[in-house]
């Protein structure tokens, strides 16, 4: 992965799951910045942690930023 890919954080599901799209494929849900960093690190970005996951314009995140895990419902 090239950190050019767009990288999107859906909004939190009921159970407080978030899915991750990079490039157009769905590549899981995450429940933490921590599941985030994983599912970047299997895609080519194996330096990258939870701060590099807070701090990246790569990610676009929608219904709530990083710190965000519960559902509006």
């Amino acid at each position: 992965m090239t950190a050019t890919r767009p990288v999107t954080v859906y909004p939190p599901d009921d159970d407080g799951g978030r899915r991750v799209r990079v490039d157009g494929e769905i590549l899981g849900r995450a429940f933490s910045v921590r599941d985030v960093a994983r599912f970047l690190q299997e895609v080519g970005l194996q330096d990258w942690d939870e701060m590099d996951v807070v701090r990246s314009r790569l990610i676009e995140w929608r219904g709530g930023g990083p710190g965000e895990w519960a559902s509006g419902a």
